[in-house]
Formats: structure tokens, C-alpha cells, sequence
């Protein structure tokens, strides 16, 4: 992912020694002030000549004091995990990452963004499968950001931000833009969502080698987070994990797909109940001849196998019935 942001290169000083200086400035002006309105009420009234001096004493102070309260706007506290996009007059000057109090510019305008992980679980969506089937599909995304820069300026955040915040909320905070970044990113994974759902079928009985989005998880689940990065590339938006976490036939065929499902599993159980009961039988047969129990001819061998097959395929059990004439009454 080519990244444009860049770090902050212009002055940052040390937060804390500015906030003392400012405070000290701001009281020494309030002061001067004082004195100099003071000053000048006894040289107007002694008529010394000194009226002009402490007018320009007065107003170099008010100066004094409106600077000191423009560089108290200049203030910024950064966070592990967080980002200032710092702005002079509309033109992009750099990310400031680096954690601390710090003061900068007073002119420079901040946004401040989140470089943290976060989660989207997305709502499950109805779409057609490969095979045209109607079903429900869920996912569970975990992605974060990684260049302010496209976030900022590539995707409009800035008036989706405003439009969620409305009239009564700053639409440049941290949450309203991330927010509006978080819808972003949930319409975007929506619709990688449906394209790679529409690749691959629920389940595929005719083909096993043919991945499902049943029993290929790991293949699908590579393929949604690439569709997902690149859609999300634009953004600057790096996705950290993106996984299928509910998948089902939609409600009106649900019932209809699994009675195919128990109708399959049945017919897989009685093929070999049948494989197994054909095994045994010639074992039967196999031990009698060996072993020179009985004589059997043609017909009693065919009579003893349906018997046999009858007890062992069959779902209730068996009744026996005991022959005490010979085998052949």
C-alpha cells in the first residue's frame, strides 16, 4: 500500500515549558497593563509629558497579552496509537505521531485520527451463491488506519463526518471522523462481501475437490480480505483480518436444503450399512465352506444371503423364526 502522508517537519516544542511561559507572559501583561493605565492617569493629571510613553507602554502590553492568548491555541496532546494531520491555511504539512504535550503553530490547524485496531461485525446480508442459491452470509472484520493523508483527503471523511454530526456536534472530532470512516469501511466490505459470495457455491455435492463456501474457509476467507484491501486502499485503510462468521441458507429454502441434506446423509449411511452387510455375508458363507460346517446348494445360499441382508440393512430388529425340521423342510 504506497503511503503520501509524511511526518510533521516544522517547530514543536516542549508542551510544557510553553504552558508556563504563556501563563507568566499572560500574567505579566495583565500586570503591565494595570500599571501602565495607572501611570498614565498620574501623568495625565501632574501634565509631565510622559502621557505618550505610557500610552505606548499600555498598548504594547495589550499586544503582549493577545499574543500570549494566541499561543495558548497552539497546544496539542498526542496519544499512543493516535495522529495529528497538521494543516497551514489548507495545505497539508505533515503527521504528527509522536506521543507528548507538545506546542506547535498556532496557526496550524489539527485533525486528530486513530491508528488503532478496530472491529466491524457486520450484520449478515442475504446473496445468491454460485449456483443461484438465496443465502445468509456474516462477516467479522478487524482493520486500521495507515495513512492519514488518504483518509483525510483522498476519501470525502470530512463532510461525511459533518453530515452524522449534524448542528449540534463538532464534525472534526476524533469519533465523528472515524465514524464516518467506520462507514465507510462497512460499505466497502458489504460489497466484497457479495462479489466473492457469488464465486463460490454453499456446497457443492457433485464436485468434493471444488472449493465451497461451506468447507473453504481459509481459501475464501484469503480471497474476501484481498477484495476487501482493495477497495479499502483508496482510504488508506489497512485490513488486518477478514473472516466469514455466519453462513446459512436463507429462511425460504432453508427447510427444503435441509431435507436434501438429510436425504443425503441417509443415503450415504445405508451405503454403508449395504457395504458392510455384504462383507459380512460373504465372510459367512466364506467360513461355512472353509470350515465344512453345512452343504449349501444354489437356492439355500440365496436364501441364507436375503436373510442375512434382511437382518443386517433392516431398521427395526429382526424376528427369527426357527426351523425344527431339517434345512430343507
Amino acid at each position: 500500500m504506497e503511503k503520501k502522508e509524511f511526518a510533521f517537519a516544522g517547530v514543536s516544542l516542549n508542551g510544557i515549558l510553553m504552558l508556563v511561559l504563556s501563563i507568566a507572559l499572560s500574567i505579566g501583561s495583565v500586570v503591565g497593563i494595570i500599571w501602565s493605565g495607572i501611570n498614565m492617569d498620574e501623568a495625565e493629571t501632574l501634565g509631565n509629558g510622559q502621557f505618550g510613553m505610557w500610552s505606548a507602554s499600555l498598548i504594547g502590553f495589550i499586544l503582549l497579552l493577545l499574543l500570549s492568548i494566541v499561543m495558548l491555541c497552539g497546544f496539542i496532546q498526542v496519544e499512543p496509537g493516535e495522529a495529528r494531520v497538521m494543516m497551514f491555511f489548507g495545505k497539508y504539512r505533515g503527521t504528527f505521531t509522536t506521543p507528548g504535550f507538545y506546542w506547535v503553530n498556532p496557526f496550524i490547524s489539527t485533525k486528530k485520527l486513530s491508528l488503532r485496531a478496530r472491529n466491524l461485525d457486520a450484520e449478515p446480508i442475504k446473496v445468491n451463491d454460485k449456483a443461484g442459491n438465496p443465502v445468509m452470509i456474516g462477516l467479522v472484520l478487524v482493520w486500521k488506519l495507515r495513512d492519514t493523508y488518504k483518509a483525510m483527503f483522498e476519501v470525502d471523511t470530512q463532510t461525511m463526518a459533518a453530515a452524522k454530526a449534524g448542528a449540534n456536534q463538532d464534525g472534526h472530532s476524533a469519533a465523528i471522523i472515524m465514524n464516518a470512516l467506520q462507514n465507510f469501511v462497512s460499505i466497502q466490505a458489504d460489497a466484497a462481501l457479495r462479489q466473492v459470495a457469488g464465486q463460490y457455491a454453499y456446497d457443492n455435492e457433485e464436485d468434493e475437490s471444488a472449493i465451497t463456501l461451506r468447507d473453504g474457509s481459509e481459501e475464501v476467507n484469503e480471497e474476501l480480505e484481498t477484495k476487501i484491501s482493495e477497495r479499502l486502499e483508496m482510504a488508506g485503510i489497512e485490513v488486518v483480518e477478514a473472516r466469514i462468521n455466519y453462513l446459512a441458507y436463507a429462511p425460504e429454502i432453508a427447510a427444503v436444503m435441509l431435507r436434501r441434506q438429510q436425504a443425503t446423509a441417509i443415503i450415504a449411511a445405508r451405503e454403508k450399512i449395504v457395504e458392510g452387510a455384504v462383507s459380512m455375508v460373504k465372510m459367512a458363507l466364506d467360513k461355512l465352506s472353509a470350515e465344512q460346517v453345512v452343504e449349501l446348494d444354489d437356492e439355500r445360499k440365496a436364501a441364507m444371503v436375503s436373510n442375512l441382508l434382511v437382518v443386517l440393512c433392516g431398521d427395526d430388529n429382526a424376528q427369527p423364526v426357527v426351523n425344527t425340521g431339517s434345512l430343507y423342510n
